[in-house]
C-alpha cells in the first residue's frame, strides 16, 4: 500500500500523537545520545591531538584505556536499566547523564595513563544504562507499529555525533591558548562535558515518565496511546505465557542471539570511532601535506554524514516494505566486507570512501536492529532484555579497541585488525540468517492503515516461534 494513501487512512488522534511525540521527545532524547556518545568518543580526538604524547600512551595503552570504559559500563548495564524500569525514566536519565557529565569534566586534568584507565571505567560505570534506558523509554511511548521510524530519528544522533561532534572536537583542541591556558585537548575534554551536566538538570523536568503526565498531548490523545501501548503489552504477555519478568529474558535464546548479532556492529563501530583519527593522522605522511586539527575533524567527519542519509532511507524502506531479514544481514555482510578492502585502497580519497560504505552499513543496520527485542519482551524482562543484549554487544567496546591496538603493535599495521573487524561482521550477518530461519522472531501483528508500520516479513523472518520450542 501506498505510504501516503497509509497517512490519510490511519486515524487522526493517531497521526496526531506520534506527530507530537517525535518533535516533543526524540529530538530531545536524541541531544542526550548525542551528548552521551560524544563524551565516550572524544578519548579518540584527543589521542593523536596531544594526549597520547603528552601522557606518552602507546597504542596497546590507547587502546586499553579507551575500552576499559566498557567494563564499568557492563557491570551496572542490567541493574541500571532495572532501576530505570522501577524508578523512572525521567529521574534515572537525568541521574546519569549528570553523573557521567561530572565524570567526564575530571578528563580535564588527567596526568597519566594510570589515572586515564580510572576515570573512563568510572566513565563507563556513570553512563552504564543510558542508552538501553532511552531505547526502552522511546519504546514506552511508541507503540509497536511506529517504533522503527522513531528509533531512526533517535539513531540519527549517533552518526551526526561525528560530523557536527568531530570538527567540534577539532575547534576546541585549537582553543588552548584562549581558555585557562589549558592544552588543546584538556580544554576539549572540558567543552564537552559541562553540555552532560546542564541537559541532565533539565532532563530532569522536560522528560514525562508517561503519556498521562504529558500536558502537551490532548486527554483524546492521551487516551488513545495509552490505551494502544496497554493493548500491546497485554498481547505481549499473552503470546508469551505472562513471562515478563527479568528472569525470563536472560533464558531466551532469542535474546543471546540477538546480543551476539549486535556484538558484531559494536565491534565494527567502535574500532571506527576510536582509530579513525589515527587512521587520517597518518595520511599525512602519505600524501606530504600538513592538517590543521579542525581540517582533521572535518576529514573525520566525511563518512557520518552519508551514513546518516543511507540510515534514514534504509529505515523509511523497512517501514514501507515490513521489516526483512535483509534489512539486517546485508549492511552486516557489506561492513565487514569493505573494511578490509580500505587496507588496499591505494590513497586517503579512496580509503575514506571505503570507510564509508561500512560506516553506512553498520548504522543502515542498528535502528531496525533495536525493533526486534521489544517484538517479544516487555515489562522487566523488556528493561532486563534491552540491556542485556547492550551489555553484550558493548564487550566489543572493550575488545575492538584494545584488540586493535594490541594487534597493530604486534604487526606494525592495521591489516590483521581490519580483518579480525570484518570477520566479526561477517559472524553477525550469518547469525541473523540462522535466527530468522529457526523461526526466533515473532511477527508483528498490526493495523494496515497505520502510518509508516514496520511488519516482520513471515517468510523472510519465520513464523511466530513457538514458546516451548524457544532455548529459555
Amino acid at each position: 500500500m501506498d505510504q501516503n494513501q497509509n497517512t490519510a487512512e490511519a486515524p487522526p488522534v493517531a497521526r496526531s500523537t506520534i506527530r507530537k511525540v517525535s518533535t516533543r521527545l526524540v529530538p530531545f532524547v536524541a541531544l542526550m545520545f548525542f551528548i552521551n556518545y560524544l563524551d565516550r568518543t572524544a578519548i579518540g580526538f584527543a589521542a593523536p591531538n596531544g594526549m597520547n604524547d603528552d601522557l606518552a600512551l602507546s597504542a596497546a595503552q590507547f587502546g586499553f584505556a579507551s575500552g576499559v570504559f566498557f567494563i564499568g559500563y557492563i557491570l551496572l548495564e542490567v541493574p541500571s536499566n532495572l532501576a530505570l524500569h522501577k524508578f523512572g525514566a525521567r529521574r534515572w536519565l537525568s541521574r546519569i547523564m549528570v553523573s557521567w557529565g561530572i565524570v567526564a569534566l575530571l578528563f580535564t586534568w588527567v596526568q597519566n595513563f594510570e589515572q586515564l584507565v580510572v576515570l573512563r571505567f568510572l566513565l563507563g560505570v556513570a553512563e552504564a544504562g543510558f542508552f538501553p534506558g532511552a531505547i526502552l523509554f522511546l519504546s514506552l511511548w511508541v507503540p509497536a507499529q511506529y517504533r522503527g521510524r522513531i528509533l531512526m530519528l533517535f539513531y540519527l544522533a549517533q552518526p551526526l555525533t561525528t560530523v557536527i561532534g568531530a570538527p567540534l572536537a577539532g575547534w576546541l583542541i585549537q582553543q588552548n591558548e584562549v581558555f585557562f591556558g589549558l592544552e588543546g585537548w584538556r580544554f576539549m575534554f572540558f567543552g564537552v562535558a559541562i553540555p552532560a551536566i546542564v541537559v541532565g538538570v533539565i532532563a530532569w523536568f522536560y522528560l514525562k515518565d508517561k503519556p498521562t503526565d504529558a500536558k502537551w498531548l490532548t486527554r483524546e490523545e492521551q487516551v488513545w496511546l495509552t490505551d494502544a501501548l496497554d493493548r500491546e503489552k497485554a498481547a505481549t504477555q499473552k503470546k508469551e505465557h505472562g513471562h515478563v519478568s527479568a528472569r525470563f529474558a536472560f533464558k531466551s535464546g532469542r535474546v543471546w542471539v540477538l546480543s551476539f548479532i549486535y556484538f558484531g556492529f559494536i565491534y565494527g563501530l567502535y574500532a571506527l570511532a576510536f582509530f579513525l583519527p589515527t587512521i587520517i593522522e597518518g595520511f599525512q605522511e602519505q600524501t606530504g601535506q600538513t592538517f590543521d586539527v579542525f581540517q582533521k575533524g572535518l576529514i573525520t567527519a566525511i563518512p557520518y554524514l552519508p551514513a546518516a542519509i543511507i540510515m534514514y532511507f534504509w529505515s523509511r524502506d523497512a517501514s514501507k516494505r515490513g521489516l526483512k531479514t535483509w534489512h539486517i544481514a546485508i549492511p552486516a555482510l557489506a561492513g565487514a566486507v569493505s573494511i578490509p578492502l580500505a587496507l588496499f585502497a591505494g590513497s586517503p580519497a579512496a580509503t575514506i570512501a571505503v570507510i564509508t560504505i561500512t560506516a553506512s552499513a553498520i548504522f543502515a543496520a542498528l535502528p531496525n536492529f533495536w525493533t526486534l527485542p521489544t517484538r517479544f519482551l516487555t515489562g522487566a524482562a523488556a528493561a532486563a532484555g534491552v540491556a542485556l543484549i547492550n551489555t553484550i554487544g558493548n564487550l566489543a567496546g572493550f575488545s575492538a579497541p584494545f584488540i586493535t591496538g594490541a594487534v597493530r603493535d604486534w604487526t606494525g599495521g592495521y591489516e590483521i585488525p581490519m580483518f579480525i573487524v570484518g570477520f566479526v561482521m561477517l559472524v553477525s550477518a550469518v547469525l541473523m540468517v540462522l535466527l530468522a530461519r529457526s523461526n526466533r522472531i515473532n511477527p508483528v501483528t498490526v493495523d494496515a492503515a497505520a502510518d509508516d508500520v514496520p511488519t516482520v516479513d513471515a517468510a523472510a523472518l519465520g513464523a511466530a516461534a513457538d514458546p516451548k520450542g524457544d532455548a529459555r
